[in-house]
């Protein structure tokens, strides 16, 4: 005849009257009567072949059985507390919404990061907001989003960030233009016209950092809030510019321009992932930030 097995409803009850020391209080905790959960205790000691309590004057008390029962219920407990937290995750991770908004610069990579994570989480629904650095930035403040991809995050806001990938700024010229190929320094640059990004971007905070630093004046001829128009432009022969390494496209669209060998340059930043420090994370804005920062570092 097979050995009977102890149930979980059994374990949970002998765990209470252990915690209460009281059948009679474990039957109220549990909703039972106290004759039900003498029967369930019964049960345990017959399965296991000894008693598991022992009255002790008005007490009741663990026996040794009782004991090494009791270390095993709180194994358990632990183990089948790791196993909710797993089928927890694994549920949060097929299921679920992502929304990551991210500034205009950053969409020439971002989107092949997301890739990899959308296709091991298929049935997870990404909401991608993509514009300037004012708006992600208002979106940032209103937490309207999960997590937000900038180089240069703002000060005046209570958030976290991670930096995950180097941002290198460089400055573009026409193919054909006299500075190509030559060693050159800032200030040899300083008569000719830039066409930058729109004041408050990132790449305009940057480059306008290290002028001020290096005591140089760029000539702004034009600011834009289109890094494809400004590489269209300044194929055309309409002047420099600094923008991101990110922002220079496929070898076709880079197709009459020529990279600068100037010193100091490039200018190496980070791209940041952001939240506020009081965002609750939710399971996929977890799996997703974790994935941002191993895969940076590769």
């Amino acid at each position: 005849m097979p050995r009977r097995k102890i149930t979980f409803r059994q374990l949970e009850t002998f765990a209470t009257v252990s915690r209460l020391g009281s059948f009679t209080k474990a039957a109220e905790a549990l909703h039972l009567t106290q004759p039900a959960i003498s029967i369930q205790v019964r049960q345990i000691a017959e399965t296991i072949g000894l008693p598991v309590f022992e009255q002790v004057g008005r007490e009741i008390k663990l026996t040794q059985a009782g004991e090494a029962l009791l270390e095993t219920v709180r194994s358990l407990d632990d183990v089948w507390n790791r196993f909710e937290s797993a089928i927890d995750e694994i549920k949060g991770l097929k299921r679920g919404k992502l929304r990551v908004a991210l500034v205009t610069t950053a969409k020439y990579f971002l989107p092949r990061m997301l890739g990899g994570f959308c296709q091991r989480y298929p049935d997870i629904d990404i909401e991608l907001e993509i514009a300037n650095r004012e708006k992600i930035i208002e979106r940032l403040g209103n937490n309207q989003d999960d997590l937000y991809v900038m180089s240069y995050p703002p000060e005046d806001l209570d958030i976290v960030r991670y930096p995950f990938l180097d941002n290198e700024y460089v400055i573009i010229a026409p193919a054909n233009h006299w500075a190509a190929g030559k060693k050159l320094r800032l200030q040899d640059l300083a008569a000719e016209a830039f066409l930058l990004r729109e004041p408050g971007s990132g790449s305009r905070h940057v480059i306008e950092q290290h002028t001020q630093e290096q005591g140089v004046q760029l000539k702004v001829r034009l600011a834009l809030a289109s890094n494809e128009a400004i590489r269209e432009l300044v194929a055309s022969g309409l002047g420099l510019s600094v923008l991101s390494r990110h922002a220079l496209g496929t070898p076709s669209e880079q197709k009459g321009l020529a990279l600068l060998d100037v010193e100091g340059f490039p200018l190496t930043r980070a791209w940041n992932v952001v939240h506020l420090s009081n965002k609750i994370m939710s399971l996929p804005a977890q799996a997703f930030l974790d994935e941002l920062l191993r895969n940076g570092k590769k």
